[in-house]
């Protein structure tokens, strides 16, 4: 039993990075505007999150490689080798670190204002906790800090939906009973865009390689996975559900999470500002974390670099991609080229790494008997399918034309 236990924690660090400020915002404007008729869409993400991620666990912990180290190697002798690392490196990095700035405003979106000689003081303070987490040796500190704010996130919006005591009727046509309303068209992708994100995929297989050699098991991999893309699913459902229960058939439409707290006052009470808070606080904090960190792993395993190089260019990349987010949110700046940028790239990177863990997914020689089966691979290429929509729509939105 204490070996199991031990064998938890890596997928803290997947549940803490998808549940960040675009996705409460996204499920908040989903229960908000349209109440429960598109908790489907949280549950496909869910389950399309489970699908990649269970695949970066086999090569994680079986074959022991990152997923940027297997693009590496299999391109290595193809024309492919350079373009698939910049554009890993160009979606990755910059984009983590234009992404950084949001994060690290979304965790002090929920906190009293601040300012010092006309800087935002926050983000100077998030992003020093962030440092002091990331640069501590070791990574059982950094999952447990990360699996203690996916706790109070579950507290936060777990617990204000059980408050509601929604109609189980309502939540359960919701979930499985799959209706496109007039407008949600956006909102749908941007629920599964925020979920199934491309960082997320390199950061997994990295953290699993790592605990692998220290014993952890496919079977804990695969558990620890399961528990909390789940998890991670069911506060993101809370929180649409929340939304749903406040905000849906209001006189204005819904645009913003901090429309949530007055509504919720009367349940309550003065503390809905300070609860909803430390929830927004929570989710900005946990992304501003593992977004420099997956970034680094990446640069790292894609460029193929030698053990001496290794350790100083993973721990430049994750303070370059923090720092550059501090700056950005203190100063209150809004890099639109970098972002334009970022969803380009991302738009790019999505399909194509879910093709590539789907084409190593059933490489017998590095996977032997645990590659993937029939159902997997089912699974898998509609999942692949919904990414290329994905992706194409980040292309249309950084072109300007959607």
């Amino acid at each position: 039993m204490k070996k199991r236990i031990k064998g938890f924690g890596p997928g803290a660090m997947i549940a803490a990075a998808f549940i960040g400020p675009g996705t409460v915002t996204t499920a908040t404007l989903a229960g908000g505007n349209f109440g429960f008729t598109l908790l489907w869409a949280i549950a496909f993400s869910t389950v399309a999150t489970l699908t990649l991620q269970e695949m970066t666990a086999r090569l994680g912990s079986v074959a022991q490689v990152g997923l940027g180290e297997a693009i590496a190697t299999r391109t290595s002798s193809t024309v492919f080798r350079w373009p698939a690392a910049l554009l890993v490196i160009a979606a990755i990095v910059i984009g983590n670190a234009a992404y950084e700035a949001g994060n690290i405003t979304g965790a002090g979106a929920g906190l009293p204002s601040w300012t010092v000689s006309s800087l935002n003081a926050w983000p100077l303070v998030i992003g020093a906790v962030a440092f002091l987490v990331l640069n501590r040796q070791g990574s059982q500190f950094l999952e447990q800090t990360l699996g203690l704010l996916v706790v109070a996130m579950a507290l936060v919006f777990v617990g204000t939906a059980l408050i509601l005591q929604p109609s189980i009727g309502d939540v359960l046509r919701g979930l499985f009973i799959p209706t496109l309303p007039e407008n949600a068209g956006l909102i749908v992708l941007g629920i599964i865009g925020t979920t199934v994100v491309p960082y997320n995929l390199y950061l997994h297989a990295s953290v699993i390689k790592r605990h692998s050699k220290q014993g952890m098991t496919l079977a804990d991999a695969r558990r620890d996975i399961q528990l909390s893309v789940v998890g991670g699913g069911v506060i993101t459902l809370c929180i649409a559900v929340t939304a749903a229960a406040v905000l849906h058939g209001g006189q204005s439409p819904t645009s913003s999470f901090t429309q949530l707290a007055p509504t919720l006052a009367p349940l309550l009470g003065q503390t809905s500002f300070a609860v909803l808070g430390l929830g927004f606080f929570a989710a900005g904090l946990s992304s501003a974390i593992t977004a420099p960190l997956a970034a680094a792993y990446a640069v790292t395993e894609v460029l193929s670099l030698d053990a001496d190089k290794r350790d100083r260019v993973f721990k430049w990349t994750w303070r370059l991609v923090l720092v550059f987010g501090v700056v950005v949110a203190s100063l209150s700046l809004k890099p639109i080229e970098l972002i334009v940028f970022a969803q380009f790239t991302n738009g790019l990177l999505l399909p194509i790494t879910a093709a590539f863990i789907l084409w190593i997914a059933n490489d017998s020689e590095l996977l032997g008997q645990h590659r993937n089966t029939l159902a997997n691979n089912a699974i898998g290429f509609f999942v692949l399918a919904v990414t290329c929509g994905l992706g194409l729509r980040g292309i249309l939105l950084a072109s300007g034309w959607l």
